[in-house]
């Protein structure tokens, strides 16, 4: 039996990875400062609901307190108990401010009364018209404000809400129905819609690895339990596990609600349309700093269309935007400076907590300074340097360019032209039975206490994959001057596939030179910018899948999200295409069936996939490649 009950020291160990700063991302700074936990007074109360249920809440105060303060307001499914850390790591700027702190264990998790429901949808029009005591986040946030305002001393009225992760998304979910004294927020990789490309899904393929071991950390218990796996390289574990199938056969006996939920619903029906908080946006009166990670490695879709909706009812520009070159909750690190390999020149994170998100909060709970915080705000990586914009994505200096396949390896901005004879298409035998890692091995368990390379997987080099077979790969030559991309990056594939379904993983690569001067560990790093995978059988619809007609050129087009980045003059732009990424995404059978949760062993066939390059048929990728980088004022 290979689910166990971890031991405290276990529990600790992943807690800290969660639980600092409430935002499962970011680990605990080195203690530099005076200590924050000695210079706060904790009280607890099981605050009151609408409907009765009580939730577990802690309240610090600053001892030395003289007049009214506002909240910082912070709720969280991964325990309050350690949250006083908080104050000397991703909250420092803050505590050493002055606030009141609120840190509370969502309904069902932990000392919280009532029942967990991950990613509680929001409540519909006639619920909150007909039901008072109708329930979901935004109702929790809304009855924790109201209590805390009335009932804790010495508070000037105000609150502000942050959080990473599941707490930015409790912090996005209070907006659909703000409490008026909710005056500033910022959701933080909040999760937006978890089929189309949060932590379970994108574009209909299935995060397998993480939402296997999230789903089962989060519902084995209301405390945190990891799943214990018998294998190091999980990569060889999720292989030997089979069919989607075996998971409730052999491990999870249909007792974790989202693994069901999971197998019952494996497109995107109406259970994901409502769970997705995108539709309950519908106003702008809380002014809210939408922050995301380029390298995320769990949440950049949310928060950037989170950012987006908001824009549509944002009247009175208070709806605002920073990306850094961050993984998840990278903001919240010391010092931000690098991530994995890759050193991105200054301490970001702490810029950002220092110079962006400390002031942001003092002007609308304090009243104190001017607001400069420009529309969108951005780390350019290659460059090394912030940009700031009057929009995002970029409305001038910005043309799209696409960049082509071409014969040979090579890639171009150049369109193709075919000699006649010669092959109009580049191929490759994808074979389920042996997937293309996604990074590299061994894979250890997403929140391995022991460590774990999740956290900067998206930074790794590329290389350990481009001899395989079964990838692609496409590059220019080296480049003669800078290019610099700001915006949404599309790939546009003309591609056949044997079979009768098949997965697309697109990446887009900044080749570094032979010799790099300054760091000669980075000579020929491949280091990826933008990715993504879609699974073909949704190319006309995310809610009816069709099987592809085998050996029939097909143009599957989708989005590789948005991008700011400069390719430097001497190094190379790369393009990788393959169909597995395993196990982050389950495998594609490659033979179409209704459920591939439901497939059987049977169905798992190798297929030849072929990418076409001609005229007619012309792969490529279209980016946003910046004319003029004069800085928005």
């Amino acid at each position: 039996m290979l689910v166990r009950l971890p031991t405290q020291s276990d529990l600790m160990r992943i807690r800290a990875l969660l639980l600092v700063a409430l935002s499962a991302g970011a680990l605990p700074a080195q203690q530099t400062a005076p200590d924050n936990t000695q210079r706060y007074v904790k009280t607890n109360a099981m605050i009151p609901m609408r409907d009765g249920v009580r939730l577990n809440t802690d309240i610090y105060a600053p001892k030395d307190q003289t007049g009214p303060l506002p909240f910082i307001f912070a709720r969280t499914p991964y325990g309050i108990d350690g949250a006083a850390g908080a104050l000397n790591t991703a909250y420092r700027e803050l505590a050493d401010d002055g606030y009141i702190f609120v840190f509370q264990d969502i309904r069902g998790r932990f000392r919280s009364d009532g029942q967990f429901v991950m990613q509680r949808p929001a409540r519909g029009t006639a619920e909150r018209k007909n039901n008072p005591k109708a329930i979901d986040e935004a109702t929790d946030a809304y009855d924790t404000i109201d209590w805390v305002v009335k009932n804790v001393p010495n508070n000037n009225g105000r609150v502000g809400m942050l959080g990473v992760s599941y707490t930015g998304w409790t912090t996005a979910m209070a907006l659909t129905d703000p409490h008026p004294a909710l005056k500033v927020a910022s959701p933080q990789a909040s999760p937006s819609d978890m089929w189309l490309g949060d932590d379970f899904h994108h574009n209909g393929a299935f995060r397998l690895s993480y939402g296997f071991e999230y789903a089962a950390m989060m519902e084995a218990g209301k405390d945190v339990e990891n799943f214990n796996f018998d294998k190091y390289d999980t990569y060889e574990w999720y292989l030997a596990l089979g069919p989607l199938s075996n998971v409730n056969a052999k491990y999870l006996h249909s007792k974790i609600p989202t693994w069901n939920d999971y197998v019952a619903h494996p497109n995107y029906d109406q259970f994901w349309q409502r769970q997705t908080l995108i539709p309950a946006l519908t106003q702008v009166t809380v002014p809210t700093l939408n922050v995301a990670g380029w390298w995320d490695q769990e949440d950049f879709y949310g928060p950037i269309q989170i950012y987006e909706r908001l824009e549509k009812f944002d009247k009175d520009n208070k709806n605002f935007l920073v990306v850094g070159p961050w993984n998840h909750g990278g903001w919240n690190a010391q010092s931000g400076q690098k991530l994995g390999n890759i050193d991105f020149g200054s301490p970001t994170s702490k810029f950002f907590r220092d110079s962006i998100q400390a002031p942001f909060f003092a002007f609308y709970l304090k009243d104190r300074g001017s607001l400069k915080q420009p529309e969108a705000m951005t780390f350019e990586g290659g460059a090394n340097q912030w940009r700031r914009y009057d929009s995002w994505p970029p409305k001038t200096n910005v043309t799209a360019r696409s960049l082509f396949f071409r014969d040979s390896g090579g890639l171009s901005f150049d369109a193709p032209v075919v000699q006649q004879g010669a092959p109009k298409f580049d191929s490759y035998v994808s074979d389920p039975a042996h997937p293309v890692p996604y990074r590299h091995r061994p894979i250890q368990a997403t929140y391995d206490p022991r460590g774990s390379g999740w956290y900067t997987w998206l930074t790794e080099d590329q290389r350990f994959v481009r001899d395989r077979p079964d990838v692609l790969s496409w590059e220019t030559p080296p480049l003669t001057e800078d290019v610099t991309i700001a915006g949404d990056i599309t790939a546009d594939l003309f591609a056949a596939t044997t079979g009768s379904d098949a997965d697309w993983i697109v990446k887009l690569i900044d080749v570094y030179p032979e010799n790099v001067p300054d760091d000669a560990k980075m000579g020929g790093y491949e280091f990826m910018i933008a990715n993504e995978v879609f699974r073909g059988r949704y190319r006309n619809s995310m809610e009816r899948p069709q099987a592809i007609t085998p050996n029939q050129t097909t143009e599957f087009k989708y989005s590789l999200h948005t991008q700011s980045y400069r390719f430097q003059k001497g190094h190379r732009i790369m393009v990788q295409v393959q169909s597995s990424w395993f196990p982050v995404i389950d495998r594609n059978p490659q033979t179409f069936v209704p459920n591939i949760f439901e497939a059987k062993a049977s169905d798992y066939k190798p297929a030849t996939i072929k990418v076409y390059r001609s005229p007619q048929a012309a792969s490529h990728l279209v980016l946003p490649v910046v004319s003029d980088m004069r800085p928005v004022p």
